[in-house]
């Protein structure tokens, strides 16, 4: 099926005058750990849920605000939440100036380049006070490439298992710390080289004992997975790709785990297992950021720089090229995802057009409109990913702003938050905690 276009149905949300099964981090499936913390940088579920998680409808800097710390440094990763720590990683600038790094990406706009050493580092938190538990500086270096002005050196999320803290830093490096923040393994794969100087961004992922980094950039692009404890690499398979920002998505699929990465040319399924390439399609456009998510067999995936695409894929059977055939179960071309990962909730599928502040829902199923395209008063350029909780959403904007819609048919504004601080990290749900990490504060919302 396919579906041309959105219809409008001239819904302003506005305040005052504004009128499959996805795994778990550490391979879980069953209610425990895996399923109660926030493990990965889109949740325990891999699709901006958090299902057990009640967190504040309202809040501002004076109210709601369990605690408020500063980070030594900017990054867009997403804090990590297991037991009663957070973590969260960081690039902090130290030292004197130095002239700046030339860019190898001629065309390049908006472009900073590195003018100063940082630190490359991982931070443990108390949850219930915000304590800084211990801090591990794990390199310190002056970037051979610095980023677009709108990112970090930092956009990597950490993940855990509750054991290990795989906190990446893509050319600075790969590492394995244990809860402590001892280190038990390190390894480098190299200096990427982004379009544009885009800077970097794609987080591993974890399965098991597995895993897993993708590294598209514009030279030698591949996916690589490693040992979990002892950082042996299983495999490693050349892709032939330019950058591209996207996290892979582990599903289980009548037994079978597979890797799912969107790109520019094609997006692949590997096995997990061996690295094979089960199915591809194509169908993305270029520069693709936002990442899959996927439930009941189905995979969603979209893309929207030269053009905009999102692709409904069947798994039952999926094998080899897929492209145009019946494992497509439909697709749209107005109004895809970009920067934000889609939300996936129930049958409903959520994403947002960032620099318009569109918010479209779609019946995941027949890929027809559920709600929407809605302009998101209060709201301006989302860069972080939406979640859902408790028959709520929360969109976050750049500049300081938290939309909260209740999940139904018709999305309804329940509030409009505001704190002093721009947010790019997409944010992460617990318990009775909402954990948003700015550009200068970390914050836990807890009444």
């Amino acid at each position: 099926m396919k579906c041309a276009g959105l219809r409008i149905l001239g819904c302003i949300l506005a305040l005052s005058c504004l009128l499959v099964v996805p795994v778990m981090a550490d391979g879980g499936t069953g209610k425990g750990p895996a399923d109660r913390y926030w493990g990965q940088w889109r949740g325990p579920l891999g699709n901006g849920i958090g299902p057990d998680a009640n967190p504040p409808l309202e809040w501002s800097e004076s109210k709601n605000i369990r605690w408020k710390i500063a980070l030594p440094g900017k990054g867009h990763s997403t804090p990590i939440i297991w037991g009663d720590r957070v973590y969260v990683s960081a690039a902090a600038p130290f030292g004197d100036t130095v002239e700046p790094v030339a860019t190898h990406s001629p065309g390049a706009h908006d472009y900073v380049a590195p003018t100063q050493r940082y630190k490359f580092m991982v931070l443990a938190i108390n949850r219930a006070d915000g304590r800084i538990v211990w801090e591990r500086t794990l390199r310190e270096e002056l970037p051979h490439e610095g980023s677009h002005s709108t990112g970090s050196l930092a956009s990597n999320s950490p993940v855990t298992d509750g054991e290990h803290i795989f906190a990446f830093f893509g050319s600075r490096g790969l590492y394995c710390l244990d809860m402590d923040g001892e280190v038990r393994w390190e390894t480098d794969l190299g200096d990427m080289e982004t379009l544009h100087a885009h800077g970097e961004g794609s987080s591993p992922a974890l399965h098991g004992d597995t895993l897993i980094v993708n590294w598209d950039h514009e030279g030698q692009s591949f996916v690589i997975a490693f040992d979990k404890s002892t950082g042996k690499q299983r495999w490693k398979v050349d892709r032939d790709e330019v950058s591209s920002w996207s996290t892979p998505l582990v599903v289980v699929h009548e037994g079978k785990s597979q890797v799912i990465i969107s790109a520019t040319k094609r997006v692949r399924s590997y096995d997990l297992a061996t690295g094979d390439v089960i199915w591809e399609c194509a169908g993305l456009s270029s520069n693709v950021v936002a990442s899959p998510v996927a439930a009941e067999g189905m995979v969603y995936v979209g893309s929207s720089y030269d053009f905009q695409a999102m692709l409904a894929i069947r798994l039952d059977g999926a094998k080899g090229d897929i492209t145009g055939t019946e494992h497509v179960a439909w697709t749209l071309d107005q109004l895809t995802p970009y920067v934000p990962s889609p939300l996936l909730y129930g049958q409903m599928l959520y994403f947002i057009r960032h620099n318009q502040a569109m918010l479209s829902c779609l019946d995941t199923k027949t890929g027809e409109v559920r709600a929407g395209p809605f302009r998101l008063g209060g709201i301006r350029n989302v860069f972080a990913s939406p979640v859902g909780a408790s028959d709520r959403i929360y969109i976050t904007d750049r500049s300081g702003s938290t939309l909260v819609l209740s999940h139904e048919t018709t999305p309804e504004m329940l509030a409009l938050n505001r704190l002093d601080d721009a947010f790019s990290a997409s944010p992460a749900l617990v318990d009775s905690e909402l954990y948003l990490r700015g550009d200068r504060y970390l914050y836990c919302i807890a009444e």
